[in-house]
């Protein structure tokens, strides 16, 4: 498949960012207007495998270089729009799972390529996925919240470890695919007990987010200026994010009341997963569209935008239980973004100079 196209299989994704975008805001209190009712009932699903997932399976089917392999971004787009849409639930459910399925059979040749422990544990993390998307037929999304935190936390930890492997010792990916185990049986823990199960997952994510905040070149690129430094200081912050999520499920179980739901989710997903996003998106999207994305200082704007607004959201809001703060946090981090593919755009259309490059 050539580049162009490709790049159009970034359209389902994009689409599912804005209208979960749309139901963020809607969470914070705005009355929806009719067409858009629906969304925040489906905003973490859409944002999770609709956005994320179209994006993960789209950069794994371009390192496989078969065509097939675009399969899996086309289902997981295709599923997050028919949820968009206000399509039944199920038809949503099914081509997600049908993406899914499709992105562990990449992720199968990409390991008889590679036989590497980071592959397996991609793996590991779409099947999580898939198994959040089964259950959600039956059950809400917050049941489902550790197979999904599992999806997006493996996945880039996969990433890391591939991208550190020189700097890491050599039973780094033992370590990291024992992690991964433990988290599914973990999650398996949670959906049958919860008390004990969520508690143990917070616990394995501590455990991964110290050991990768250890072993990450982030510590060495932090002063590195350009580039090395913005994305060091984007992963660092995401790692902070992390353990704040764990230490919530670890310390406090099951959450119990919305400020500590939404200080997981959000401290994970936010904090934590678009860190990374936008600590990598100047190296993955040019691989995807096979055309450089210049990095320039504009870039550190969503990034201070996203981490001032989940201070204000996750610090203020939820953790004084301050309804203004919160709102404004919210506010914030959609801001960020909207920011971040703008940011993308006019880098494309207006480049600056090139401020170093990603060890």
């Amino acid at each position: 498949m050539t580049a162009p196209s490709r790049t159009w299989l970034l359209l389902p994704g994009g689409l599912c960012l804005a209208a979960g975008l749309v139901g963020a805001v809607l969470l914070t209190g705005v009355t929806p207007p009719s067409a858009a009712a629906h969304l925040p009932d489906r905003h973490g699903i859409i944002m999770t495998l609709g956005f994320l997932g179209t994006v993960i399976a789209l950069e794994r089917s371009v390192a496989l270089r078969q065509p097939w392999a675009h399969a899996a971004p086309g289902l997981l787009g295709a599923g997050g729009i028919v949820l968009v849409a206000d399509g039944p639930r199920a038809a949503g459910a099914v081509l997600l799972a049908a993406g899914l399925t499709a992105l562990l059979a990449v992720y199968a040749r990409l390991y008889d390529r590679q036989r590497d422990a980071g592959t397996a544990v991609e793996a590991l993390g779409s099947a999580a996925a898939l198994v959040a998307v089964v259950l959600w037929l039956r059950v809400d999304v917050p049941a489902v919240l550790p197979w999904l935190v599992s999806f997006v936390v493996l996945t880039i930890a996969a990433e890391r470890v591939e991208l550190a492997r020189l700097q890491l010792p050599s039973s780094a990916g033992g370590v990291l695919l024992l992690v991964g185990v433990s988290l599914l049986g973990a999650c398996t823990l949670a959906l049958l007990r919860p008390e004990p199960g969520v508690r143990v997952v917070g616990a394995v994510l501590l455990a991964l987010a110290a050991w990768l905040a250890r072993h990450d070149v982030a510590r060495r690129t932090l002063k590195v200026p350009g580039r090395p430094r913005f994305a060091a200081v984007a992963m660092l912050l995401g790692y902070a994010w992390l353990v704040v999520g764990s230490l919530v499920w670890l310390l406090g179980g099951p959450p119990a009341s919305i400020p500590a739901y939404d200080s997981v989710v959000h401290s994970v997903f936010l904090g934590f997963a678009m860190s990374m996003v936008l600590a990598h998106a100047t190296i993955i999207l040019p691989a995807v569209i096979r055309r450089p994305v210049p990095h320039g200082r504009r870039m550190w704007v969503p990034l201070v935008v996203l981490h001032a607004g989940l201070l204000v959201r996750v610090g203020l809001g939820d953790g004084l239980g301050l309804d203004t703060p919160w709102e404004v946090g919210a506010h914030l981090t959609v801001a960020a973004l909207v920011l971040l593919p703008l940011t993308v755009v006019s880098s494309l259309v207006t480049p600056t100079a090139p401020t170093g490059r990603l060890a």
